[in-house]
Parts: C-alpha cells; structure tokens; sequence
C-alpha cells in the first residue's frame, strides 16, 4: 500500500522541495534526513498497524508449508494451519484470517493416528490388546514350532509400525555318527519340530538309551542320544571249572537230603496225626462185637425156654415101630 501511495505524494511535495533546492548543500543534507526519516517512520507505524504476528504453533498443530514460506502476515492475508506429524484431522478448518492485526478463531481439532491391525505374516500372532494408536506397543509372538527372528514388539508411529519380525520352523542339530550303530535319518535338511529319529545298534551290539528321539520346543531334544554296548555272553556248560562242578554236585545232594529228612518229618507227623482215628475205630469194632454176643447169647436164652422138643420126634417114632 506505501509503495502505491509514495509516487503519488510525489509530484505534491516537489513544490516543497524545490524551495530547499536553492539553500546551502548543508541545510540540503539535514532536510533529506529529516524528509526520509518522516517517511521511514510513517511507514514502520502503518505496517505494525496492519500486520499479524506468526500464528501460535501447538497442541499439535503446525502451519501448512505454505504459510511457513511467508515472511509476514499483513491485514487481510490468510494462513493455513495443519495437524503435527503423527496426528490426523478430527474435525474443523485450518484456515485463519489476519483482521485488526489478530488472527480468526482456529476450529482445527487433530487425535492421534491409528496404525491399525498389522498386516498378517505366516505362524504370527499380535496381541493388540494395548491399542493401536500412536505411541502404543504390541506384542508378537510365533506359532508352537516356530521361532521369531527380530523383534518381539511392534510400536506405532506416524509412518506406521516399527518393528521387523518373521517366524522361522524350529529345527534341531542331527546327532553325531553312532559308534556301533547308525541314526535313520536320510534327509539332509534338519530335523524340524515334531520330527521323530530313530537309532539302531550293529549285530553283538546291544542299544543303551532311548530308540527314538523327538525334536522339541526350543531346538532340543527330550533326552540324550543313545549309545551301543557290546552284547554280555552267556558261560557255556563245558567252561565251567571241576571245583565249581563239584560244589554244585555237592550243594544238590546236601539239597536232597535235608528234602528228604523234611519228608519223613511231614509223613511222621502225618501218621501221628492219624493214630487217634486208628484207635477210636479200634474201640468202636470191639464195642460193637460184644454187643453183638451179648444180643446172641440172650436170643439163645430165650429161644431154649419154648422148646417142644420137635427134633425128638422123629427119634420117638422110630422106636415105638421096633
């Protein structure tokens, strides 16, 4: 606006000026000074009138890159202002106006950004239970067989998750050569969770340990690899020394007869224990016999007391015919 009004007050104040013209170059120099300086003034009045000050930067808020490339806010003007770097726009407007040297009200209201869910990988969980807006922390984890390679968090900021992890399978180390024996593994990859080896021994060789073995949760197995010992040999009959024969021939008779003294002592004890049985039968026998010629003789008693002397009879009748 100066800039527009200075070339118009020119031409009225060269009728001013031309008077100074005629003076002394001295009192020339002292009028220009105080001409410009007039001037100068006068202007430095009416732009702190009309100008605003750099909008207030805060609550999350910043001004649009735009406005940051202004160098003065004059009256009228306008600048744009934004959410700061990890917020996003709730509701309002950014846009405020210079009016008396004040800006407008600003109704810009900024939240925090939400990151959401993480993109699914393969045999990964996240546990999102602490949120997902800026600032908040997940855990991950792996599926059982697996282990996770990185980190075992993932936090939100404003480019998004932080954080870099993948699930790789478990795999156990193969054991060492048997010695004796051999592992029955023909794959050359690993073995990986879950997988069973198995172990054999060599002929005369006998498998000390467990004969198969698991690979487990953290690249282990549940026991230590087995081992191949050598077969024991049973003694054969015709290795065994005389003396030691002798003893055993010695043992056996000595064996034999405290068998036999037992069983005479068993079979001695045995008739001991019949011997009242014996007896009683005894004196139940004779019992019985008497009785029995006790009943004879009285029926012979009784029968000769009835006696018709019929057996006579015939004696009788022979005489009486001679």
């Amino acid at each position: 606006m100066e800039e527009l009004l200075l070339p118009l007050l020119l031409p009225g104040l060269l009728p001013v000026l031309l008077p100074v013209l005629a003076i002394t170059s001295t009192q020339r120099k002292i009028t220009c000074v105080l001409v410009f300086f007039v001037v100068f003034v006068w202007r430095s009045e009416g732009e702190n009138k009309a100008n605003c000050p750099r909008p207030f930067q805060g609550n999350h808020k910043v001004l649009s890159l735009e406005s940051v490339l202004v160098n003065s806010f004059q009256e009228g003007s306008s600048a744009i202002m934004e959410c700061g770097t990890g917020y996003v726009l709730e509701s309002g407007s950014g846009s405020i106006t210079c009016h008396d040297g004040n800006w407008t009200q600003l109704t810009l209201t900024c939240k925090k950004k939400d990151c959401g869910p993480p993109t699914p990988q393969p045999n990964m969980t996240f546990n999102i239970s602490a949120g997902t807006l800026l600032g908040d922390v997940i855990k991950v984890t792996c599926d059982e067989g697996y282990r996770i390679r990185g980190s075992s968090y993932k936090e939100c900021i404003a480019a998004g998750w932080k954080g870099t992890a993948s699930c790789l399978t478990i795999t156990c180390p193969k054991p060492a050569e048997m010695t004796n024996g051999k592992v029955l593994w023909d794959s050359q990859d690993l073995p990986k969770y879950g997988e069973t080896l198995q172990f054999e021994c060599d002929g005369g060789y006998t498998l000390t340990g467990e004969r198969s073995l698991v690979c487990g949760k953290g690249g282990k197995y549940q026991a230590p690899p087995p081992q191949c010992k050598e077969a024991s040999t049973s003694t054969s009959p015709s290795a065994t020394t005389p003396a030691l024969r002798d003893k055993t021939i010695t043992t056996a008779a000595a064996t034999n007869t405290s068998q036999e003294k037992s069983d005479i002592a068993a079979n001695a004890t045995k008739d001991t224990d019949y011997l009242p049985v014996v007896v009683s039968v005894i004196c139940i026998s004779l019992g019985g016999c008497i009785v029995a010629i006790c009943l004879h003789r009285f029926l012979l008693k009784k029968k000769g007391s009835y006696d018709t002397r019929e057996d006579l009879k015939p004696e009788l009748l022979s005489f009486q015919n001679v």
